[in-house]
């Protein structure tokens, strides 16, 4: 009868070895749940926006005019990405000011500003001159973002005024919409430029144009299927 009693319990004791162990590794088979994605939708209310402003995507680009990098970013993806998919009317852009740099970054933001309430069609072009007026190698404490530089480079727009951009700029008339700026990028915990958000979702490389593609396309397939 003992020994009955202890061969019972060595096979009960295997049993229940085998079966954790079978647990283990069925868990361990196991794929893992994907992480969910973080999505925190920039309010764009009042941003200039490039594209059909009902697309279903939207790109917003936090960006500072002096940082080298969003110089970059705007001459090698931006093109990229108006050309495909903004063209299209898949996607809306949006630029938000970001002040990494000093005064000269408050003084091409707040003369933005000014060219956008003016006139908001001729803003993107504005934009582009101002990137392109980057002098190509700079350093932080290299200064070549006056209100002089501005009015040069807005002075191709007819319907830019001189003086109301030279107010705002000087006067800092427009440092209201500068300021809502700050709010969006101090929110959002942007950290370096350009940082890249497509519906809420921040991009972990803006460089990386087929990543980029992927997740505009998924994006498209989700509102398609919605």
């Amino acid at each position: 009868m003992k020994n009955s009693t202890m061969k019972f319990t060595v096979i009960l004791t295997l049993a229940a070895v085998v079966l954790l162990a079978a647990i283990v590794i069925i868990s361990n088979n196991q794929a893992p749940e994907e992480s969910e994605v973080v999505r925190e939708e920039v309010d764009l209310t009042g941003q200039p926006i490039l594209g059909d402003e009902s697309a279903p995507v939207t790109v917003v680009e936090f960006g500072d005019f002096k940082c080298p990098s969003c110089k970059a970013w705007g001459e090698t993806i931006y093109p990229q990405l108006v050309e495909e998919y903004v063209l299209s009317g898949d996607v809306k852009f949006s630029y938000v000011n970001v002040l990494f740099h000093g005064n000269e970054s408050v003084v091409a933001a707040l003369g933005a500003e000014s060219v956008y309430k003016q006139d908001p069609n001729v803003y993107w072009d504005f934009q582009k001159k101002v990137f392109a007026a980057q002098p190509e190698v700079t350093s932080h404490d290299d200064v070549w973002v006056t209100s002089d530089k501005l009015l040069e480079l807005a002075s191709e727009f007819p319907s830019i005024s001189q003086e109301q951009l030279k107010q705002d700029v000087e006067q800092e008339l427009t440092m209201d919409l500068v300021n809502i700026d700050k709010d969006l990028f101090t929110k959002h915990n942007v950290s370096q430029t350009p940082t890249i958000k497509i519906n809420g979702v921040t991009m972990e490389d803006p460089f990386d144009y087929e990543a980029i593609k992927e997740v505009i396309e998924s994006e498209l397939e989700a509102d398609n299927n919605g």
